[in-house]
Formats: structure tokens, C-alpha cells, sequence
């Protein structure tokens, strides 16, 4: 039995969608999560050296805006296990044609979407249904002395949140917003 896992483009650069098709039969369903070798034109030499899981309870919370600096920047991948988020990656590299720029998908079971956001891209997501958990797949260690964030409300990234945000971490509301001559980040 074959899997299919359809990768599709975004505006961003390095922002991808992937679809993977699911089989299902009167056992169930099964879907393969992750393949090296399908994904090789979006991993390129990167691999995958962390796998995280997240549950978070309430509509309308926000998690976000998350990146390491380099050198410890990471490609993320991004599956919603149960519920449904609506899930945003922002480009904020120095001299991207897209910077900052955004691109959200709502990723849910059913749809088997992975967002896939570069090194060089924030990332965060809003849930849109209680009890969502997410899947991430990581290209780099976790380096606390190497993460950033920008406010999920920043007046210059004006991303459209589809429900009022319910709950917000201290951390995520304490970012700063951006500045005016913020250039992005090297990689």
C-alpha cells in the first residue's frame, strides 16, 4: 500500500502544505505521519532530531509567535492530532521578498494537513476547538538562550485571528513588538 503525501507551495517561501492521504477500511484508518524519503525536496540535508506534542484546552487560546535565531533556527513541522487549530507561520528572514508576510491553514485530523514553516519563520496557532493537540517535528534542539517571538497582535503583522483570543501565556504577551527598523533575521 502506497502513501501519498502531496506537498504543495505557499507565497512564502519554505512555508509548505503537506497532504497525506489516509486509508481507511472497515478496521479504521491509517495514515503515515512522516517519510524521509517522500519529503526529501523539503528536508533537503536537514533531519528531524526532536518530536514534541502539545494539548491546549480552550477555543480561542493563542500559542505564538516562536523561533530560535541562528544558530539554532529550525524547520518545524506541524500536525494537528485531535481538534483544530488554525495555524500561522510569519516570515520575518532579512531581504525575503515576503518579509513579514504570513500564511495560516486550519489543520484538523480530518484534513491530514502538516504545515511545514522554515528556519527564518515564526510560528504560532490558535485553537479553534477544545482540547487540541498538535505534533511537531523538530530540525534543531530546543536552546532556550536562543528563542524569540513576536506579539501575536503586532500591528504590523495584522494577522487575522479567527476567534477573540481567550488565553494568552505571560511569556507570549510580554514580546515586543516590532520595531520599526527591525531588518529580519540572518540565517
Amino acid at each position: 500500500m502506497g502513501q501519498s503525501m502531496n506537498i504543495q507551495l505557499t507565497a512564502i517561501a519554505g512555508v509548505v502544505v503537506i497532504r497525506t492521504e489516509a486509508y481507511e477500511d472497515e478496521r479504521g484508518a491509517f495514515a503515515r505521519l512522516y517519510c524521509e524519503r517522500a519529503l526529501a525536496d523539503v528536508l533537503g540535508a536537514r533531519r528531524v532530531v526532536q518530536i514534541n506534542r502539545s494539548l491546549t484546552r480552550k477555543a480561542g487560546a493563542i500559542r505564538g509567535m516562536h523561533f530560535q535565531y541562528a544558530p539554532h533556527a529550525e524547520m518545524k513541522m506541524i500536525r494537528c492530532l485531535k481538534g483544530r487549530v488554525w495555524d500561522v507561520a510569519v516570515d520575518i528572514r532579512a531581504g525575503s521578498p515576503t518579509f513579514l508576510h504570513w500564511h495560516a491553514e486550519e489543520l484538523t485530523p480530518a484534513n491530514a494537513k502538516m504545515l511545514v514553516v522554515p528556519e527564518g519563520c515564526a510560528h504560532g496557532f490558535q485553537v479553534l476547538e477544545e482540547d487540541s493537540e498538535l505534533l511537531y517535528l523538530h530540525t534543531a534542539f530546543y536552546e532556550p538562550a536562543a528563542e524569540g517571538g513576536l506579539l501575536y497582535d503586532d500591528p504590523r503583522l495584522s494577522i487575522a485571528w479567527p476567534l477573540p483570543a481567550t488565553e494568552i501565556s505571560r511569556r507570549d504577551r510580554e514580546h515586543a513588538a516590532i520595531a520599526e527598523d527591525f531588518a529580519g533575521m540572518r540565517l
